[in-house]
């Protein structure tokens, strides 16, 4: 049976629920709720299984802190021998305005410290879907930006997102990477920048 990794990055606790950094838990928490599949408490991180059309999907939420998140992808890749090539990971991405998204099959970190740690371990080579929650932020405010909570009106935007996330997910595992991004990438773009 195809196994595939969906990694949801962010911060374990709830002082971390709801903020921008945690927007790949957000996202991963409603793929569960979509196939009624639910979490359980496991090595590196929180582990829900599921299959679709005969493909066996781990979805994990790491617990090692963001900075520590190739931690918990190498070991939940590892343990159940899963191809590279079946790791999808949800991200947070402030270079891209919020409720736009982007997927792609490989690439940098854009200093994002989850995906650095990620890259250090495994390389490069694996597709991330990446959320945007914008930059709305004076210089130096960075962190108090990612860490800082979605407001009511920030999730009008962001939740329609995060529904086509779980659906670009579904087609990840069904349909792969190129199909799915061929399909939904010119979703993804919303807003025009500038």
């Amino acid at each position: 049976m195809d196994k595939f990794l969906i990694v949801g990055l962010g911060n374990p606790g709830a002082e971390y629920d709801h903020t921008r950094h945690n927007t790949g838990f957000m996202v991963v928490d409603e793929l569960a709720k979509s196939v009624g599949a639910t979490f359980e408490d496991k090595r590196y991180g929180f582990v829900a299984e599921t299959s679709l059309k005969g493909r066996k999907v781990f979805i994990l939420k790491p617990t090692t802190y963001m900075n520590l998140s190739g931690n918990a992808v190498r070991y939940w890749l590892q343990k159940e021998n899963i191809d590279q090539a079946r790791l999808l990971v949800v991200v947070d991405d402030l270079s891209i305005p919020l409720g736009d998204f982007r997927l792609k099959g490989n690439g940098s970190n854009g200093g994002h410290n989850g995906l650095g740690n990620i890259q250090q371990l495994i390389g490069q080579q694996y597709a991330r879907l990446r959320m945007g929650i914008g930059a709305d932020f004076q210089r130096g405010a960075q962190v108090d930006w990612v860490l800082g909570k979605y407001s009511a009106e920030d999730m009008e935007t962001l939740q329609p997102s995060i529904n086509q996330a779980v659906e670009i997910i579904k087609s990840f595992v069904l349909a792969g990477l190129n199909i799915t991004m061929n399909q939904f990438n010119k979703l993804g773009k919303k807003k025009k920048i500038g």
